[in-house]
């Protein structure tokens, strides 16, 4: 069976075309698919550790809605013991007047610092400075004790005592101390 010069000329162009349409298929249909799987692919694997991240914050966010109501409730405590009104109006006489109860007669109290406390928002922190006089080294620090004791929205931060000249049985104290306030 001898070809034609038609039927040689179909088939050499049959061959073309469909080395045409395979390399149309890889190129233009296959090419673009296989990249956009890669691009995906590479994609995938950069969102992984933002998924894991973002598993991690939900975890922490669950855990904090855990702790919120213990946390109100404390919030509500620090509440009810800050009075209301200044600072000023009120912790020097509170002062005073424990220290007193507690055998320290002479004391004075001053502010000298107050500024928003970053972590809870509405309050703030007060520093006083407090001058004792004249009084025994065992009755202040059994009264010091007691008001950190008594008092936990207050903190001692220093403490200063000379001894005194004429009478060596009593001192003459200074302390700075920081409490919570309400804004």
């Amino acid at each position: 069976m001898k070809l034609t010069k038609d039927q040689i000329q179909k088939i050499v162009l049959g061959g073309m075309l469909f080395c045409g349409v395979i390399y149309s298929y890889f190129e233009f249909l296959l090419g673009p698919v296989s990249t956009g799987r890669q691009a995906a692919i590479t994609d995938t694997a950069a969102l992984a550790p933002k998924i894991a991240a973002a598993r991690t914050q939900i975890e922490k966010t669950k855990a904090l809605e855990a702790k919120a109501p213990a946390a109100q409730l404390v919030l509500e405590q620090v509440k009810a013991m800050i009075p209301e009104g200044a600072p000023i109006a009120w912790v020097p006489t509170r002062l005073t007047d424990f220290l007193k109860r507690e055998g320290v007669e002479k004391s004075s109290a001053r502010m000298t610092n107050e500024l928003a406390d970053k972590e809870l928002k509405g309050f703030g922190k007060c520093a006083w400075s407090v001058e004792v006089p004249h009084v025994e080294f065992l009755t202040f620090a059994a009264a010091l004790s007691a008001l950190e004791n008594a008092e936990p929205l207050m903190e001692v931060h220093t403490v200063e005592i000379e001894a005194g000249r004429d009478d060596v049985q009593f001192q003459r104290v200074s302390f700075t101390l920081q409490n919570i306030v309400r804004l």
